[in-house]
């Protein structure tokens, strides 16, 4: 078995994030995997656990523009994107960029305000630039959403639509930690917060080198058609109501260099699939209504048809 190191320079990165965030190095990497394929990542759990840190400490390891949108049942579209002052003393409108207009943008909460603001992002995340007075302005490069939401059982949120949902490249749990990172934390956190001594080890033009490097990641015919059939299994499971769409292949084929790249190949793995389909797949899916009651989440269906579908054979790479 071939032992893999990781990108020297991503290498930076996750252990500059790892001097805030402790123990939740999967969920560093998957964070950096969705920025470098150029997607977004929903992150989902309880209050307190890290999310809004987690956001923050990529955004200073590299050195970008870190904006703050936190969503409120009283937040409206123009909050997110701007809005066109009018002034009196040059007779003629300004815009007034909103928080959208960054690199790195937290939507903090985004399922405690309502559909239609939650859907001023839409634009921005999938089409990189948004439309205010009929004027269409192009964001920065890189744009990276961070979105995070409690879970759907909490009272006060509204769950995403399917519309939204789909522009997330990855959805993660952050999750509690155990007991000896936890005594970490607090022995951290007892002084000065970590953030605040945090320094970025590349540079917003760095990052976007490594970006377009991921996209010439190799991925052979036989690991596609891999990711074809296990969308497909998606939208004929017996469970499922609505199955992945071809975007969401797109998806899992983009992450899947991403994560290629972030470990030091220049090639896909069918691996690299396996590991991800979930975490792609999963908040795509809409369950049949039996499925929910008898207890079985989406996560566990991509799990199986993952064990089901036959795994490419491996060709060796000289």
């Amino acid at each position: 078995m071939i032992k893999e190191e990781k990108h020297p320079t991503l290498e930076k990165v996750l252990h500059n994030i790892e001097k805030v965030i402790i123990g939740k190095r999967d969920i560093a990497e998957l964070s950096l995997v969705a920025l470098l394929a150029e997607g977004h990542v929903l992150l989902e759990d309880v209050p307190g656990v890290g999310k809004t840190m987690m956001v923050r400490s990529l955004a200073t390891s590299i050195g970008a523009a870190f904006k703050r949108i936190q969503f409120t049942p009283d937040l409206l579209p123009s909050d997110v994107t701007g809005v066109s002052i009018f002034n009196p003393k040059e007779q003629e409108f300004i815009f007034r960029p909103g928080p959208i207009m960054g690199n790195i943008i937290l939507a903090d909460e985004i399922n405690r305000t309502s559909p239609k603001t939650q859907s001023a992002l839409l634009e921005g995340m999938e089409e990189a630039s948004v439309t205010v007075d009929g004027v269409t302005r192009k964001l920065e490069q890189p744009f990276f959403v961070m979105a995070t939401q409690n879970p759907i059982e909490y009272e006060g949120t509204y769950p995403l639509p399917e519309a939204q949902l789909d522009r997330f490249l990855l959805k993660l749990k952050m999750g509690y930690p155990d007991i000896t990172e936890e005594m970490e934390v607090l022995n951290r956190a007892q002084h000065v917060p970590p953030i605040e001594d945090l320094e970025p080890v590349i540079t917003l033009k760095e990052l976007r080198e490594l970006q377009q490097d991921v996209k010439y990641v190799h991925v052979d015919a036989s690991v596609k058609r891999y990711i074809v059939d296990l969308a497909n299994q998606t939208r004929e499971h017996h469970s499922i109501y609505l199955g992945t769409s071809p975007r969401g292949s797109i998806a899992l084929m983009k992450a899947a260099q991403a994560y290629a790249f972030l470990n030091g190949r220049d090639y896909v793995l069918p691996d690299d699939v396996q590991y991800l389909a979930p975490f792609v797949f999963a908040h795509r899916l809409i369950l049949k209504s039996e499925a929910k009651y008898e207890g079985i989440d989406a996560e566990q269906i991509v799990k199986e048809i993952v064990k089901k579908i036959p795994v490419p054979v491996q060709r060796l790479v000289n």
